[in-house]
């Protein structure tokens, strides 16, 4: 019954699991929203015996269904020794997930007569065991809707290969808090800092004249080719681990001059045919 390639889609509401099914059902996947837990197992059963005429699955299950989060575990366990099944755990920041109801006014589906910070801390309490079983944990906090079905395309679409990796990164401000999903972290807060030049301080790291500050300086360049290096030399054997998804962080100060400007020149540094790398300028636009 491995002939079919299964894929079930959950995590936090708001998280974008509604696009990212829409972007599974774009790339030709025979794709279900909201199938009841219970129904699972027959209905994968079906799909396997339809000869080969549905070759790709895709199911999005979450707390729209309350059976949902405590009887997934057993199941899950019982689907994977039968089927070529894998989990994709979608999540995202508080602040990011209360913007995304306030922008489209709908409701929570563990609202009812709780705040909206309630009802996500209790969804993220029920779903604990679940994130803890998928394959893939995607935050998709920093990705806007074109980023986000890039990651999709790449990761599942046609041309993946299985020892293909993603790599996102993301400058930020230390002054603003260090990402909580950075698996590698690098401070360029020992770089000459733009902030302090009077024709660059309203600049970003976007910016030719900031670029060219931060670059002139030997440090910079050292740095740069040191990082590219190490980078370079991690990134096989976080494939060779099955590593699937690694975010970099660099952090500066602000957010907005130096870190920018390394985040940028890294990403450009590592890209490669075979090496999906997004990069992205957390705390850009702050004050």
């Amino acid at each position: 019954m491995k002939n079919v390639s299964f894929i079930i889609i959950t995590g936090l509401s708001g998280s974008g699991k509604s696009y990212v099914h829409n972007c599974f059902e774009d790339m030709g996947w025979f794709c279900v929203d909201n199938l009841p837990v219970s129904l699972m197992p027959t209905f994968f059963e079906l799909t396997a015996e339809t000869g080969g005429e549905i070759n790709r699955v895709a199911v999005v299950l979450d707390v729209r269904d309350r059976a949902f989060p405590a009887g997934f575990a057993p199941l899950y366990a019982d689907l994977k020794q039968r089927f070529h099944v894998k989990l994709l755990f979608l999540e995202a920041s508080d602040e990011v997930l209360a913007r995304r109801f306030s922008e489209t006014r709908r409701p929570h589906p563990l609202a009812g007569n709780v705040p909206l910070k309630e009802a996500l801390l209790i969804e993220r309490e029920r779903l604990t065991e679940v994130r803890e079983m998928a394959d893939f944990v995607v935050d998709t906090s920093r990705f806007n809707v074109h980023e986000l079905r890039d990651f999709v395309r790449h990761k599942f679409g046609p041309e993946h290969e299985a020892d293909a990796l993603v790599v996102s990164v993301i400058s930020f401000g230390f002054k603003y808090g260090i990402p909580y999903d950075a698996d590698l972290l690098f401070d360029v807060r020992f770089l000459p800092n733009p902030y302090f030049v009077a024709d660059l301080k309203a600049k970003t790291g976007c910016d030719p004249a900031v670029v060219e500050f931060v670059r002139q300086s030997p440090e910079t360049s050292d740095f740069l080719k040191r990082l590219t290096d190490f980078v370079t030399y991690l990134v096989p054997r976080y494939i060779a681990e099955g590593k699937s998804y690694l975010t970099i962080a660099v952090g500066c100060t602000g957010g907005k001059h130096r870190s920018v400007v390394v985040a940028n020149e890294l990403a450009a540094a590592i890209a490669s045919p075979r090496r999906h790398v997004t990069v992205s300028h957390r705390d850009l636009e702050r004050p």
